[in-house]
């Protein structure tokens, strides 16, 4: 057996073994230790946003107390704090950000890096009604970490601010504001005093989201900075209007719309949510005090004309029989055939209603005969305009019974008067009975209201053309989106779409620019309202209005539409309207169609595909290229964000922290249900006993980018953002001690010059240079995540945790010179990465580095980003092999010091190799094996057999690396074996109970497994103590 003990002061760097053509078994060692790294950075990815934070206590406040003018450059000149504080690291660089123009695109020109590519986005415009929330701050981070690359990639990017009117929430909040302040409603004021009172309302209040915008540092350029109400945005939505009408795709019709009474608006399809119930449900009801009972199917009976016969009906709506203008059967129902052509008798109106027959009626829903109510249900709608039967509205805007349901229930609220005609229906013997039933029941998802059907001269939007443009961009590869799952979803809804309508019966919005023109011998009705005319204004409605009618302007008699459009209309526009369409301005030909269009999944129908089908109609090109859909933020616990849970956080109180009472005071400030605010209250007392600590800025964008947002909903804990707060410590302390270690003389080569010999100092190199390229490949495919853990991985594992420990004994020795520019590259690098994610503390620090030769960059989020373009020269794959063999030997001692509790203790370590290119391996990284080990003296030995290798050796710890490799520890004099086995013996009793009480048929599963193998190291670790004893 050949022996070779190592002196550790002997230097081996740059004696990598040479190795020739590899055995099979060597390749696939090495194929396997790289698919390892990348199960690794797949792992670190989602670590990062997995692990939970500790109990956290308060972290002392470090504020920036230097006097700086807002716009001013910080200053960067005083020593570091001693430690991360938020408060200190974000102060004065956002204003320094936008004075110096470092968010606008013509900002490109300066760089040298500059591309000729453009990318170009819009926000999805917040509603201007209230704060952001986490679902908005992850957007926010996403588009952010997305546009910082770009820029700093050297491209030219526009990013877009704005807010959306938000027709229905802010008219809400206003109207509220008013009869608490004044006990005034909005028609009180009037049209014209109400809308003063919004627009100051929004000058007070509208710019919160800005601020927030502001204080998450997002890149946007706040000088093109877009409201959907402003003067030129409000000309575009005419135009638009104008436009589809002139196209035939915009028209006027009587037809049933989906009515919130709670809103008094109809809203269009996409805003129903259907609500599925299996039974007798109750649910609570806008306007009504107790909940309303749903899930029931309802029997009457409706007598013939001659009270000789009768049939039943089955309805889940009895409160609409008194707008029933027929009965209808299946033409092929057997049992009812004898009805066909009779009159039925109207128990409460007196009328006479057919009995009709339409393919429509399914025999086998309830009794097979049906009430045909056309008035109030979209079947029945259809049914009497193919036989021509009446329409009767019985219910009214505001969901109480119309004259027309007769003077005994008018005005009673529907689903009060559904009691009452069922108690009015037994009392004239024709109930039938009730029983519970499997329903869907459409509800408003902007109110909670149960949708009511009425029949209203509304606009609509033709959309099927459009749609069926929509589909075929995405099916030729036209228009991308990302993950391409949704695709499906996008076909399907799409291919079914109804026509779209965009009347809203609000008073804050886009007044509809349409004009109702009549002439003294019209004769008008609810059917023949008159001559509408599209136009921007009275005037130019009246002009047009006189050309098509042949008349005179005097004699016309013109109104404009009272009502406005609906919100999402002129949402949809955004992408061209923010850049000046109509107008054929610069911006619009130079950063439309957009690049991109990144938001939530939930919003693919109400906002994009309505983008996709305007841009392209109004505008001739597709609005943007790529659809880019993110994960839904959900709490903790999974559940749906909702002020009645009280678990809805804006992100100043995770980046600032807030305590419990101010978490009260905010629930109390929502005007919310008492019940509900209970229920709020007991959340917010469970997931935040202790209110939330301040986490700061970068920590939140970190910890919201470590999601992998392309997959399921992410379940958002506040705790994981603290986890982050403590890397962005780490980070801080990295490069305090970066800063120490390069001294006040320290001057950086440049980068593609430096070219070290050390191994260790070339394994950090090839490690960044592998980081640089993940994080490429991420950002190109939209996995922030991988990128994001990537950049976390190196510098947690492979700058502090390996690097900094490992050349801390050589700062002052021969290999100081390498080491120090390694450092210097290794931090400047990683806060190049880092910048998108987290914009202030890598300025902060970024500054404060030496600053190289070809680095004139005035800021970090201008400065070139890193990619395999300038790390390509660092590529030491050799290094990377064999100290990743290092590694897994480093991490055998640690585990066997853990084993026998050795904290301090530094003892001798013997390793065994029986194959020679394993023993170059460790040679060429000897100093830094025995650092990081926290070995005493290290002896690395050849050996012909490692399994047999030092079985006589007493009060040795021995350790298998690999079936080629094993360690040995000595543990004389640094290990109580008796006081230890005391510890040990009792954990193992504890685990082998734990197996004990399994039962005998009960399957092994993961558990089970990691047990068996505790229990095996202990025994092994109790045997070698006993040996001990015994000698």
């Amino acid at each position: 057996m050949l022996r070779l003990l190592l002196d550790t002061s002997h230097n081996a760097a740059g004696r990598l073994p040479r190795r020739g053509v590899a055995s099979i078994t060597e390749r696939i060692k090495r194929d396997e230790r790289r698919q390892r790294q990348r199960v690794q950075q797949e792992e670190d990815a989602a670590r990062v946003s997995q692990v939970k934070g500790q109990r956290w206590k308060e972290k002392e406040v470090i504020k920036y107390e230097i006097s700086t003018v807002p716009g001013d450059k910080k200053d960067t000149t005083c020593p570091l704090p001693s430690s991360y504080s938020p408060r200190y690291v974000e102060a004065a660089w956002y204003a320094w950000w936008v004075k110096q123009g470092f968010f606008k695109p013509e900002y490109q020109s300066r760089l040298p890096q500059s591309t000729p590519e453009v990318f170009s986005l819009c926000i999805p415009p917040p509603n201007v009604t209230g704060s952001l929330h986490l679902g908005h701050a992850l957007t926010v981070a996403i588009e952010d970490s997305l546009v910082r690359w770009r820029r700093m990639l050297g491209q030219k990017v526009l990013w877009v601010p704005g807010s959306d009117h938000a027709g229905i929430a802010t008219q809400a909040v206003v109207e509220k504001k008013l009869f608490k302040e004044q006990g005034l409603s909005r028609h009180d004021l009037g049209r014209e005093e109400f809308l003063k009172a919004v627009w100051k309302w929004k000058e007070e209040k509208g710019d919160r989201i800005y601020h927030q915008l502001k204080s998450l540092g997002a890149s946007l350029d706040w000088d093109r900075v877009c409201f959907t109400m402003d003067e030129g945005f409000s000309w575009a939505v005419s135009e638009a209007f104008i436009h589809l009408y002139e196209d035939g795709l915009v028209s006027r019709r009587r037809r049933l719309v989906n009515w919130s009474c709670a809103l008094r608006s109809a809203i269009s399809d996409i805003e129903v949510e259907n609500r599925q119930l299996t039974s007798k449900t109750y649910l609570t009801v806008p306007g009504y005090e107790k909940k309303v009972p749903f899930g029931l199917l309802f029997r009457f009976a409706y007598p013939t004309e001659g009270g000789e016969d009768e049939i039943t009906v089955a309805t889940t709506r009895p409160e609409t029989m008194l707008g029933d203008t027929a009965v209808a059967v299946n033409p092929n129902d057997k049992r009812y055939q004898k009805f066909h052509g009779k009159n039925l008798f109207h128990p409460f109106t007196g009328r006479l209603i057919p009995v009709v027959t339409h393919d429509l009626v399914k025999p086998e829903f309830g009794t097979g005969a049906v009430k045909v109510t056309p008035a109030h249900s979209q079947v029945d709608f259809e049914i009497a305009k193919d036989l021509a039967l009446p329409f009767v509205s019985v219910i009214g805007e505001d969901g109480t019974m119309t004259q027309a349901s007769g003077d005994w229930i008018q005005g009673v609220k529907r689903f009060d008067a559904r009691e009452k005609i069922v108690a009015a229906l037994k009392e004239k013997k024709l109930y039938r009975g009730e029983s519970e039933h499997s329903m869907v029941l459409p509800v408003c998802s902007r109110s909670g209201d149960v949708i009511e059907h009425l029949l209203k001269n509304q606009w609509f939007v033709n959309c099927e053309k459009m749609a069926q443009r929509a589909i075929k961009a995405v099916d030729s590869g036209q228009l991308q989106i990302i993950p391409s799952y949704h695709q499906k979803n996008w076909r399907n809804w799409l291919s079914n779409i109804s026509d779209w309508c965009v009347s809203r019966q609000l008073w804050w919005g886009h007044q509809i620019p349409a004009y109702l023109v009549t002439l003294p011998e019209m004769q008008i009705t609810s059917e023949n309202e008159g001559f509408w005319v599209p136009a921007h204004t009275e005037e130019e409605a009246r002009k047009k209005a006189a050309k098509a009618l042949g008349k005179a302007e005097s004699e016309l008699s013109v109104k404009r539409d009272e009502d406005v459009l609906d919100t999402w209309f002129s949402s949809a526009l955004f992408p061209f309207a923010m850049l000046g369409w109509p107008e054929k301005t610069g911006d619009l030909k130079e950063f439309y169609p957009n690049s991109l269009l990144e938001t939530g999944s939930d919003l693919l129908f109400f906002w994009v595909a309505r983008m996709v089908m305007l841009g392209e109609q109004l505008t001739g090109q597709l609005p943007f290229k790529e659809v880019f859909l993110h994960s839904m933020v959900r709490d903790a616990h999974g559940r749906k964000m909702s002020k009645s849970l009280g678990n809805v956080l804006d992100p100043l109180d995770v980046m600032t922290g807030i305590s419990l009472e101010h978490l009260r005071d905010k629930l109390k400030e929502g005007n919310m249900d008492p019940r509900e605010f209970k229920v709020a209250e007991a959340g917010l007392l469970k997931d935040y006993p202790n209110g939330i600590p301040e986490c700061g800025t970068d920590a939140l964008r970190f910890a919201l980018c470590s999601h992998r947002v392309q997959g399921d909903d992410i379940n958002l804990d506040v705790t994981s953002v603290l986890a982050v707060r403590h890397f962005c410590n780490k980070i801080w302390n990295g490069v305090k001690f970066t800063l120490t270690a390069l001294g006040e003389d320290f001057t950086p080569l440049p980068m593609d010059q430096l070219r070290p010999h050390a191994p260790i100092d070339r394994w950090l190199l090839d490690r960044l240079r592998q980081t640089t390229e993940e994080c490429e490949k991420k950002f190109q495919t939209f996995e922030i995540h991988g990128a994001a853990g990537a950049i976390h991985s190196f510098w947690l594992q492979s700058y502090c945790d390996v690097y900094v420990e490992a050349v801390k004994p050589i700062l002052n020795g021969p290999g100081a010179a390498d080491a120090k520019q390694v450092l210097y590259w290794g931090a400047e690098n990683m806060l190049r990465l880092l910048s998108p994610f987290m914009p202030y503390l890598s300025e902060e620090l970024w500054q404060r580095l030496p600053a190289a030769a070809s680095q004139n960059a005035p800021s970090v989020c201008v400065a070139e980003y890193p990619t395999p373009r300038h790390t390509g020269h660092w590529n030491y794959p050799e290094e990377g092999e064999c100290f990743d063999f290092a590694l897994s030997v480093i991490r055998t001692v640690r585990k066997l010091r853990n084993e026998f509790s050795l904290t301090k203790a530094r003892p001798e370590v013997h390793i065994f190799c029986s194959r020679e290119e394993d023993l170059a391996s460790l040679q060429s990284f000897c100093s830094p094996l025995q650092t990081l080990s926290l070995s005493g003296s290290l002896h690395i030995q050849l050996s012909s057999d490692t399994s047999q290798e030092g079985d006589d050796r007493i009060g040795w710890a021995m350790e298998q690396v690999t079936d080629n490799c094993c360690v040995y520890m000595n543990l004389q004099g640094f290990v109580d074996p008796k006081s230890e086995v005391g510890k040990l013996q009792p954990k193992l009793d504890k685990l082998e109970r734990q197996l004990q009480g399994k039962k005998p048929l009960e399957e092994e599963d993961n558990e089970d497994s990691a047990i068996h193998r505790k229990i095996s190291r202990l025994q092994q670790t109790i045997r070698t103590l006993q040996q001990m004893l015994k000698n």
